[in-house]
């Protein structure tokens, strides 16, 4: 699948020395706390745990997070300050992405083994934590989340289909999916595929 705008740009947040670029934009971004160099990717590095991303609003068709959202605290203390690092990075991820633009993430979610097996995982991901950022719930506004998505896929997989097959026709996925399900182990990962509604000055729309 890809995004049919001229000059679509991608985000992969967390990119480490493999950017992925799942709906084919022109433009391939990524950001990471390493201090790497990648070809065929515009690359800065970044903490988003502590820092913005270093993007003007509205500047990307979509953006990933491919096994990242999970090693984002849900809180931290700041000058004595309570933060929510993890509703902080999706506040960035709504403001750098189009009205319209796509979020595109997956992550492995409780209570699957995957989610607790890499020490840096500390915070887990539920089957209906998606609902604290999408229409109708927005139930993370009341935690400073100020943004609007609207969902087009929440889903689990097995961690083998990642990046494989998540786009391709609906039947291949369905047979896929029956012959993983029935000779495999159980699917550990959840795939999330929002929208931002937001106007076209990149405000959040009927916020």
């Amino acid at each position: 699948m890809s995004i049919s705008s001229k000059n679509s740009r991608h985000l992969d947040i967390g990119c480490g020395r493999i950017p992925r670029n799942p709906f084919e934009c022109d433009e391939l971004h990524g950001v990471d706390v390493m201090d790497i160099q990648l070809a065929g990717c515009s690359y800065k590095q970044v903490n988003v745990v502590t820092e913005k991303l270093p993007y003007t609003d509205s500047y990307f068709d979509s953006v990933s997070a491919y096994d990242f959202l999970g090693i984002i605290p849900r809180s931290a203390i700041s000058n004595n300050t309570m933060r929510f690092p993890f509703i902080e990075l999706m506040n960035e991820i709504y403001r750098v992405l189009k009205p319209g633009g796509i979020f595109y993430a997956i992550s492995p979610y409780y209570p699957r083994n995957e989610a607790f097996v890499d020490p840096t995982y500390v915070n887990f991901i539920a089957k209906r934590t998606h609902r604290y950022f999408t229409l109708p719930n927005l139930t993370a506004s009341v935690y400073g989340f100020n943004g609007k998505f609207s969902t087009i896929q929440v889903r689990p997989v097995k961690a083998s289909m990642i990046g494989k097959k998540e786009h391709s026709p609906w039947i291949v996925r369905f047979i896929k999916n029956v012959i993983y399900t029935v000779l495999y182990t159980k699917r550990s990962h959840i795939i999330w595929k929002f929208k931002a509604i937001k106007d076209h000055k990149g405000q959040c729309s009927s916020c």
